[in-house]
C-alpha cells in the first residue's frame, strides 16, 4: 500500500496525517503499558502495524526521492518535520514502558521459577540397595524461556 499523492503539497499533508495517527496510537499503547495494563494496548495492535508499515514504506520513497516533497509549501514541510519529531518522542516513550514491562515480566517468571525449586524437595543421597533416600518426583515441569 502506498500514498496516493497528486503533488508535494497532498504528499507531506498525508505523511503528516500518517505521522500524527501513529503517534497517537502509540502513545495510547504507552500509555496503556505504562499503567501496567498491557492488555490494553492490544486493540491498537493491528492498525499500528498497518500504519507502521505505511510509513516505513513512504519514509524509505521519500528518502530515495526527496524531489516527491521538495516541492511542498514551507509551511507543510515543518508540520512534517514538528509531527515526526513528535513520532520520535513518543517511540522512545513506548520504549522505556516496553523494557519496564519486560523487566518486570521476567522477574515475575525467574521468582515463580525459583519459588518451585524451593518447593521441590531435592534427593537426600542413597540408602541401602543403592535407592534414593528422598527421591523427587516428576509431577512437575516447568519451562522457561530468557526471551519471554
Amino acid at each position: 500500500m502506498a500514498l496516493a499523492a497528486h503533488d508535494s503539497n497532498d504528499r507531506v499533508d498525508q505523511l503528516v496525517i500518517l505521522t500524527e495517527r501513529l503517534t497517537d496510537l502509540i502513545a495510547k499503547e504507552a500509555t496503556a503499558f505504562e499503567a501496567r495494563r498491557p492488555q490494553d494496548a492490544a486493540q491498537y495492535v493491528e492498525e499500528t502495524a498497518r500504519l507502521a508499515n505505511l510509513y516505513r514504506h513512504e519514509s524509505a520513497r521519500v528518502r530515495a526521492n526527496i524531489a516527491l516533497i521538495s516541492s511542498a509549501d514551507a509551511a507543510l514541510r515543518q508540520r512534517l518535520v514538528r509531527a515526526t519529531e513528535a513520532f520520535d518522542a513518543v517511540l522512545a516513550r513506548q520504549a522505556r514502558a516496553l523494557n519496564a514491562a519486560r523487566t518486570v515480566t521476567e522477574g515475575l517468571v525467574k521468582a515463580v521459577a525459583e519459588e518451585i525449586a524451593n518447593q521441590r524437595a531435592p534427593a537426600s543421597g542413597y540408602g541401602a540397595g543403592a535407592r534414593m533416600n528422598n527421591p523427587v518426583s516428576n509431577g512437575t515441569a516447568i519451562t522457561l524461556n530468557k526471551k519471554a
